[in-house]
């Protein structure tokens, strides 16, 4: 059976760009850079995304390409005889479906605010009524379960159509509505009274924040949010670079995936500080800041349900193209270990995920009283946890050492895969900064990220 290709480069750089825009961007990313001071975060995060997330997206995607396989099938093509590397594909596969344990769950909640301002539900509704929305869908298990199967159904209905008719021609369509309904989000944005002061928070550092926050916190958030946004250390990039031919070069198409998903995250800003700033909002509200004090905002302006229905399906677009890609990957994982067909692996995938998902469901109401990280914690808490702080980074420290040392694939390989087609090539003098300062980089995160 010969491997799928995509129909396009475009359609590649759209998807992969899809699977590392999410959550992270357009939830995470915001109210990081308002808890880190603003610009001066957007700096380091800028900084570290060109240093260490770009080389390890470079090499997922190598992998793939130069292995024409899904995760755990691409070690077994590129290792040496009796080496163990393979093992990590079987973790980083158990990463995909602990990532979607909680993330078909929080997608739900972007749906359901969709429909809340979609049929009138905020208008005119005060502070206390907006919280109130945020805790009720938390405290009802119906709503958070019929939200996650529609997330769930709809994302493996998608990739059962194959990568081409299925997962590229939804996903095309998705990020290009994505990115429109930004721009108009953003343009509005700055329209309102008060936006110049967001924007000046926002893109301007603020020396007085590294005073009072220690430039060393500022940096480990900035290396933080910039190594998760791009997904990296599950082999979620590795199955689009297996889908890859070989006409460009890895290092371009990492960059661009990387501007794509850069431009997401700093978009997002634009339209989130401007409209905190117009309605004396605190940017720093943290997490809340999307589902308690946003809608706020919105419920109070002129426009509020048009400008809140956009946003909420921004938001649902960016996170569900993430899941189609992450589903994809399972599903591609699934085929190759199990021999079974796309469709039959998506009937069974769909309903394992709907099971694995119903922790999370409950752990904000039934279960509530499990709290595994501390006083206020959730299962979800504990399930972000194993999957951003352990599987994450310590998956690129294994990618990365498998593509830098004589024990794995070595890095003349891997500099050939990359280089292979035109476009920017891996240089030879980077070896050094991939070999020896990026592992301690990494080593810091994942010690950072432990404490």
């Amino acid at each position: 059976m010969e491997r799928e290709k995509f129909k396009s480069r475009l359609g590649f750089i759209l998807i992969s760009a899809g699977c590392a825009i999410g959550i992270g961007n357009v939830w995470k990313f915001p109210y990081m850079a308002g808890n880190y001071g603003g610009g001066i975060f957007v700096v380091f995060y800028l900084i570290f995304l060109a240093i260490m997330g770009v080389p390890i997206l470079t090499m997922e995607l190598a992998i793939g390409r130069a292995s024409h396989k899904s995760t755990v099938r691409a070690y077994q093509a590129l290792e040496k005889p009796g080496s163990k590397w393979h093992i990590h594909g079987y973790v980083a596969m158990l990463g995909n479906y602990g990532l979607m344990m909680f993330y078909t769950v929080v997608t739900g909640w972007m749906l359901y605010y969709f429909y809340l301002f979609l049929t009138g539900k905020f208008d005119g509704a005060g502070t206390e009524q907006v919280v109130a929305a945020y805790e009720e869908m938390l405290a009802s298990p119906s709503i958070l379960i019929v939200t996650m199967l529609i997330v769930v159904i709809a994302g493996f209905a998608i990739c059962s159509f194959g990568l081409q008719n299925g997962v590229e021609r939804i996903t095309k369509w998705m990020m290009v509505a994505l990115l429109v309904i930004m721009v108009f989000l953003a343009v509005y944005s700055f329209t309102m009274p008060g936006a110049a002061e967001g924007l000046k928070f926002y893109l301007i550092p603020d020396i007085g924040k590294v005073e009072e926050l220690g430039l060393f916190n500022i940096i480990t958030g900035a290396m933080n949010q910039s190594f998760f946004t791009l997904s990296l250390g599950i082999g979620a990039m590795l199955i689009f670079g297996s889908y890859m031919g070989g006409g460009r070069t890895l290092m371009g198409e990492a960059l661009n995936i990387a501007v794509l998903d850069t431009f997401v995250a700093i978009v997002s800003g634009l339209i989130i500080f401007p409209a905190c700033f117009s309605f004396g909002v605190n940017p720093d509200a943290g997490p809340s800041l999307i589902f308690k004090t946003l809608p706020n905002i919105f419920a109070s302006m002129t426009g509020g349900r048009i400008f809140g229905s956009f946003f909420f399906l921004f938001l649902f677009f960016a996170s569900f193209s993430t899941i189609i890609a992450v589903f994809e990957n399972i599903l591609a994982c699934n085929m190759e270990l199990f021999k079974v067909s796309r469709k039959k692996a998506s009937l069974i995938n769909m309903i394992l995920l709907i099971i694995l998902s119903l922790p999370c469901v409950f752990g904000f109401n039934l279960w509530s009283d499990f709290q595994p990280r501390g006083a206020g914690s959730t299962i979800q808490d504990l399930e972000d946890f194993i999957v951003s702080n352990l599987l994450l980074p310590i998956g690129s420290l294994i990618y990365l050492l498998f593509c830098t040392t004589r024990y794995g694939w070595g890095f003349k390989n891997y500099q050939a895969e990359a280089n292979r087609g035109t476009g920017i090539k891996v240089p030879n003098w980077i070896r050094w900064y991939l070999t020896f300062l990026l592992p301690i980089l990494l080593v810091i995160l994942i010690i950072q990220g432990l404490f």
